[in-house]
């Protein structure tokens, strides 16, 4: 073992032999600390002495031999150094409780002695218990929203069936009287959203149910049409180019039609209201897809909105979180929730020459289905 290093104190000037046998005991009971301990000067605040524990955690910042700029190093800011005080030391990343006492020595009180507590395991403690109550508050929140979704799916299963079956009664009737082109066609889609309605109450009560969804082939582009088809009102009332970019002959995937169709249905109506305040003749939206390197079918949604900050991005997915004033926070969860299911990924990332892209990975529907 090499030389023990030596103490502050013997850093000091060459003191006269009787303070020199009194420092080295003082530093002997500071030794015996089970803390971090060191002894300043009250006035002018130089390190006087100080433990081997103390110059090995505070060693090796430059002003821990003076008190006041190692408390401003420290604590980031002024303080009287009379604590208690938690600090965060940036040099090793650990928590440390300060306290301050008056020392006599040498018959006087002339020193400020300082207790340096490691509390990292109680602050990393406090921090899970928080993380923990979040959790379950989380948990008691998304249980609330699910019992509203199986009483709203009951209340409105009966009333879509009513629509649909009315809708399908008006069609007889025009096709019977031969009635206008266009009335039939504005019917059919009317019967069309309606059924998608349904469907879509009938996959959250299976949902909320804990059933198993049902994966099967499908085709990415029969999914993106029919979710542009119940935006298109949307977007020829704002103004807005959709553009469908699928890459030729893209593989099917294996997925639960419904909950695709809702993932993208929700980011692209995301990507519609980011575009809202921007001038109409900018207003582009691009839904691509592709087989990405990793052999997966990616769909990427594109518009030219104003992006996203970073503290945002570093949101995004959390649940709650949302940037919009009417907004619940629970849309961009559960899409990741359902997509992480398919065993893909949901992401975002800012897009050249401004806006935003999100994404999300599917696996291909050959050798599963």
């Amino acid at each position: 073992m090499g030389e023990p290093q030596p103490s502050a104190a013997a850093l000091a000037p060459e003191a006269p032999p009787r303070a020199s046998a009194a420092i080295e005991a003082f530093v002997a009971v500071l030794e015996a600390m089970p803390f971090a301990c060191a002894a300043y000067a009250r006035d002018g605040g130089a390190l006087f002495a100080a433990n081997r524990r103390f110059l090995d955690e505070f060693g090796a910042l430059p002003e821990h031999a003076e008190r006041d700029r190692l408390l401003r190093g420290l604590h980031g800011g002024e303080v009287d150094g009379n604590g208690p005080l938690e600090v965060h030391a940036p040099h090793n990343g650990r928590w440390y409780a300060l306290h301050w006492g008056d020392v006599a020595y040498d018959g006087r009180r002339n020193l400020a002695l300082l207790t340096a507590v490691d509390i990292s395991e109680r602050i990393q403690s406090l921090d899970s218990h928080k993380s923990q109550q979040e959790k379950l508050l989380f948990t008691s929140r998304l249980m609330s929203v699910g019992e509203m979704a199986a009483t709203l799916a009951h209340e409105l299963n009966q009333p879509l069936a009513a629509i649909v079956n009315y809708l399908n009664g008006s069609l007889r009737l025009v096709d019977q009287a031969g009635g206008p082109a266009q009335v039939e066609r504005a019917l059919q889609a009317a019967r069309a959203q309606a059924e998608h309605a349904s469907a879509v109450i009938s996959r959250v009560r299976e949902f909320v149910r804990a059933r198993e969804p049902r994966r099967d082939a499908h085709e990415l582009q029969l999914i993106a049409a029919t979710v542009l088809e119940l935006l298109r009102l949307e977007a020829e009332r704002l103004q807005l180019r959709i553009d469908l970019a699928l890459a030729p002959d893209l593989p099917a995937v294996y997925a639960d039609r419904v909950m695709v169709e809702q993932v993208l249905l929700n980011l692209v109506k995301n990507a519609i209201e980011a575009m809202r305040e921007v001038p109409a003749a900018q207003r582009e939206l691009r839904v691509e897809g592709r087989v990405n390197l990793d052999g997966e079918i990616e769909v990427r949604v594109c518009d030219r909105g104003h992006g996203l900050s970073a503290a945002d991005q570093d949101q995004l997915f959390s649940p709650f979180f949302t940037t919009k004033t009417d907004g619940l926070g629970i849309g961009l969860a559960i899409c990741r929730s359902i997509i992480e299911y398919h065993e893909g990924r949901l992401f975002f990332e800012p897009r050249d020459g401004g806006g935003s892209v999100f994404g999300f990975t599917l696996p291909r529907a050959e050798g599963r289905a």
